[in-house]
């Protein structure tokens, strides 16, 4: 695994992309990926998708992220539960002594300075890269249930979770054949809107379908800090 400049995407791509200065992870040799970069932008007072607009980017796609092989060193379930009306969807709570390097999605968000409080990314944006060929990705309909979980906990629970100590933490939601996980990459905790996290999910795993030659994606924040992704379980 290597490191590589993202190319230019023409006009728009500083709004919703990668800079050219960005690095992202090339793929390996016998994983074949070519992303397709929207613009999105979640809303606490409105949970559906606002806009996307589609842009072909030619250049290095970023590199799927394997939630199982993500930790160096030891990997803890520190918590364990089922959620959502009917509580079927499994959330766990996932820590690491430390993430393997050549699965971090590296923009420069893990060298950011330390704050006094957790820093809530709400709403931040963030670009969706498809994972290709076709074959093998998640039922959106499975997806959607964790979606309605997430609503559920918003609603029930508290509308903003918090994923903890940053850059080895992890938040994974799993349904039949949909897994979905909240990545921190950064170097602090984080908050983050479950609306919002059910806004990705449903509007990745549609989106990434056999239909748009992918078998599920992610969606990287625009700083880097965090990501969620959505694959086949």
């Amino acid at each position: 695994m290597r490191y590589g400049s993202y190319k230019d995407s023409g006009p728009g791509t500083a709004s919703g992309g990668y800079k050219k200065s960005d690095k992202v992870l090339l793929p390996d040799a016998n994983f074949n990926l070519k992303s397709i970069t929207m613009i999105y932008k979640a809303s606490l007072l409105f949970p559906l998708l606002l806009a996307a607009v589609y842009s072909p980017v030619f250049g290095n796609p970023v590199q799927l992220v394997d939630p199982t092989s993500i930790c160096q060193g030891n990997k803890i379930i520190t918590s364990t539960e089922f959620i959502g009306k009917e509580k079927n969807v499994k959330m766990e709570q996932i820590t690491c002594d430390a993430l393997d390097s050549t699965q971090v999605i590296d923009n420069g968000a893990l060298l950011q300075a330390r704050q006094a409080s957790t820093p809530n990314v709400c709403g931040a944006n963030c670009a969706t890269h498809c994972f290709t060929p076709s074959g093998g990705g998640p039922d959106p309909n499975d997806c959607h249930i964790i979606a309605d979980a997430l609503r559920f906990q918003s609603q029930n629970v508290a509308p903003v979770f918090t994923v903890a100590n940053g850059t080895n933490n992890i938040l994974s939601l799993s349904f039949a054949t949909c897994t979905s996980f909240f990545l921190n990459q950064a170097t602090t905790s984080l908050n983050y809107c479950r609306t919002d996290f059910a806004s990705l999910i449903d509007f990745i795993a549609p989106n990434c379908q056999a239909t748009q030659n992918a078998h599920g994606g992610l969606c990287v924040a625009n700083d880097g800090r965090w990501f969620v992704q959505v694959q086949h379980a």
